[in-house]
């Protein structure tokens, strides 16, 4: 589809879906960047098949690099002090936080799928109807990940923030979510991890007693 094309589908569109019967805190992401979204999910169609795969997979399962980089983050911290482990102990609550600030902002913004309201060929099924595009859920918990590792463990951060950047455009390419809602997604991830992260020194006292019980080799190596 060419970017006339597109843009011409989207006018039409967000007449109707942007019209006066929307609720006050509706979102209708076709008009903000739906001529986009047609050229990325149209290019998709003319790129190799092997690319389209590798793609979905990580859109998929790459949130699963996130849950082994703070793996190994904790295990990494065991040789720090009770400062680092306490940030590498928040890591997933800081993640788990987050995933619960995107379903309130996904509540509060109930956009629809781009891929139902512009009803356009996606490179995955489309998700249904309630299921809310604004902001990205994959993209908010990757960047919360990324933001947790790179304020506890730089050299995990520096793996971490490109591949969340990746997830982000991921969703975009199999045509889930407008490029708005990625981006919103990795704001509202790092927004609440880098929030959130630094209180967790608070909670060095406590790894100190952890330490000098039967739990020790769970935070410390030796």
């Amino acid at each position: 589809m060419s970017a006339a094309a597109a843009f011409s589908q989207v006018t039409a569109v967000s007449q109707v879906v942007d019209g006066p019967g929307a609720g006050p805190l509706a979102l209708g992401g076709a008009s903000i960047d739906g001529g986009p979204y047609l050229w990325i999910t149209g290019l998709v169609r003319h790129v190799p098949h092997g690319l389209n795969t590798l793609v979905s997979y990580w859109s998929d399962y790459g949130l699963g690099l996130f849950a082994v980089l703070m793996l190994i983050g904790w295990w990494r911290a065991r040789n720090g002090g009770s400062g680092a482990m306490a940030l590498a102990l928040a890591a997933p609550v800081v993640v788990i936080a987050a995933f619960l600030v995107d379903d309130l902002v996904k509540a509060l913004f109930d956009e629809e799928r781009p891929c139902r309201t512009l009803a356009t060929a996606t490179l995955q099924p489309c998700p249904g109807p309630g299921d809310w595009s604004f902001p990205s859920n994959h993209a908010t918990l990757a960047a919360a990940a990324a933001v947790a590792l790179l304020l506890c463990d730089r050299q995990l951060g520096r793996i971490a923030v490109p591949a969340a950047l990746l997830m982000a455009a991921s969703r975009v390419w199999v045509g889930a979510h407008y490029p708005h809602d990625a981006v919103a997604g990795l704001a509202v991830g790092a927004l609440v991890a880098r929030g959130l992260v630094p209180l967790a020194r608070r909670a060095a006292p406590a790894v100190d007693r952890i330490r000098a019980s039967r739990l020790r080799p769970l935070v410390a190596a030796r």
